[in-house]
């Protein structure tokens, strides 16, 4: 037997909808919140396929974070330093907007910095970090107002790695179930209306309106923001592709002393403290071909490299248990800038946040908002 909607439940959720946005992650809830902060009394609607937010909005290693410096060199070898600083503060500055937006306890933040790793092996990479550390340094200055990066010896007894690392002192670690919580939370107080558990299957855009057609009903509504991230597949937008990252915890280890964010190879692969757990994720690079979808899941060949990580790098001397593992779609293209932009006077979208959702996402939802309301 087909599911029917009561009365009661087309009026209140899909009657005379000002508002529509698809996605319940990061960017669309910061996206209703700033709508609503705009229309106090209109009709925001937050379709979410998953009885929790899919994608990488909870699913993610938790890092407050802007960019290894590394990463940031990568960056220089295909923009200019003008564009990779203000990719660096758009992080920042987002990252800034959530701690306030939701308060740091209320997302669980910890600044215990953040730090790279590098391999005995590569020696070049560490090299070169080391000379451009004050050339990243002198392009940063302008909005830290403090050095970035530093040179620190290797205090917490990881093996294969050089004997010093690079630090960040403002990189931390957040709690991204928490702030997924407090952001949902948040959203209700404003009349929000969240449905999980509800998929769009399609859309036309009237002119005057956009029909969404779902799982449960199709349904009329003014605006439609679309907030998917990896998952949404355009012909406009050709250079969005899911990526698939890969993760594992490990069961509490006793007496752990390691704190901190830490980035190696690149960031491919990265790992963190958590409630006297490491979490460890990455890997997409061994095979990026396959890990190019956007279907959940975990292989072998990777969560054995992370495991080697785990055993060989990170816990050399100390017997550890892996509790389990996930996985989380981002979006990535060839740039790292997100696309925000109005496929029509009804339609718009917030997309390809390129692995720095937790940095990028409310700047991002509040970006989407504005070129919302400035087609009303």
């Amino acid at each position: 037997m087909s599911f029917q909607l009561s009365y009661w439940e087309q009026e209140t959720y899909f009657s005379k909808v000002d508002f529509t946005i698809i996605g319940g992650g990061i960017v669309g809830l910061h996206c209703a919140l700033s709508l609503r902060k705009k229309y106090p009394k209109n009709k925001i609607v937050v379709l979410e396929r998953g009885l929790l937010p899919r994608g990488a909005s909870t699913k993610n290693a938790g890092f407050a974070c802007f960019g290894s410096i590394s990463e940031l060199l990568d960056d220089l070898n295909t923009q200019t330093e003008e564009a990779m600083v203000s990719l660096v503060e758009k992080r920042y500055l987002g990252l800034q907007k959530l701690k306030k937006g939701l308060g740091s306890k209320g997302i669980g933040y910890r600044h215990h910095r953040g730090f790279e790793l590098f391999q005995e092996g590569n020696p070049e990479l560490y090299e070169a970090c080391l000379e451009n550390r004050n050339r990243i340094n002198n392009l940063l200055f302008p909005l830290f107002k403090k050095e970035v990066f530093s040179v620190e010896k290797n205090s917490f007894g990881f093996a294969g790695i050089q004997d010093y690392y690079m630090a960040n002192a403002f990189e931390g670690q957040i709690d991204t179930g928490k702030m997924m919580y407090a952001l949902y939370s948040k959203c209700i107080k404003e009349k929000i209306k969240i449905l999980y558990g509800t998929e769009m299957l399609g859309y036309d855009d009237a002119g005057s309106h956009v029909e969404v057609q779902t799982d449960l009903t199709n349904f009329y509504t003014q605006k439609l923001c679309l907030a998917t991230n990896g998952f949404l597949s355009l012909k406009e937008f050709e250079d969005i592709q899911p990526a698939r990252a890969q993760v594992l915890i490990t069961k509490p280890i006793k007496n752990l002393h390691i704190k901190g964010s830490f980035h190696l190879d690149k960031g491919y692969y990265y790992f963190r403290n958590i409630h006297n757990r490491i979490l460890l994720g990455g890997g997409r690079n061994l095979d990026f071909k396959k890990e190019a979808t956007a279907e959940f899941g975990t292989t072998e060949t990777i969560q054995n490299k992370l495991k080697e990580i785990l055993k060989t790098v990170i816990l050399p001397n100390t017997v550890s248990e892996i509790d389990y593992s996930w996985s989380g779609i981002m979006g990535v293209g060839s740039i790292k800038k997100p696309i925000i932009e109005a496929l029509s006077n009804n339609i718009f979208c917030g997309v390809r946040l390129g692995g720095m959702g937790i940095a990028i996402g409310a700047q991002v939802g509040e970006e989407l908002a504005k070129i919302t309301i400035e087609h009303v």
